[in-house]
């Protein structure tokens, strides 16, 4: 085997195996060529050039491993990709000088059986005992419970 398809094999193999352990969750195929293409081409520089070639090949794929690796797991290799935004979501919490069983409001997303609604100015998720509530439609508050209200369509 020439040393051009050993070459070839060891850099697919490397794109591989950084793609099964840094993008590619769990154990997967990528992992399997990518390391079975490192072992035929390690395999074929022993087989066809000698010990010593082999010795040297598989001492430059290893090094070659360990920096491809130490550069991958850079902060600044991956920034481009990370997600960088927050989640800035909050569960309903429910004061009960504002809101309380018996007020009404008004339905501003589709309550399916559960949406979002405004009482006294501020918006609030909400629940209905599985009726469909549309958009615009005036609800009352039945119950709260764990920081949960459950409305009904007026």
């Amino acid at each position: 085997m020439s040393w051009s398809l050993i070459v070839v094999l060891i850099i697919i193999g490397l794109i591989f195996l950084l793609l099964e352990m840094l993008v590619i969750p769990g154990t997967t195929i990528a992992g399997v060529v990518g390391f079975g293409c490192v072992v035929v081409a390690i395999w074929a520089a022993f087989a066809s050039h000698g010990a010593t070639a082999g010795l040297v090949t598989l001492g430059i794929t290893v090094f070659l491993s360990a920096v491809a690796l130490y550069y991958a797991l850079k902060s600044k290799t991956w920034r481009k990709l990370s997600l960088e935004t927050q989640n800035e979501a909050k569960v309903n919490v429910i004061d009960d000088n504002i809101v309380k069983p018996g007020d009404t409001g008004v339905a501003i997303s589709r309550l399916a059986p559960a949406g979002t609604i405004e009482i006294k100015g501020e918006q609030f998720e909400a629940h209905t005992f599985g009726e469909f509530v549309n958009p615009g439609t005036k609800v009352e508050i039945v119950k709260i419970e764990y920081n949960k209200i459950f409305v009904k369509p007026l």
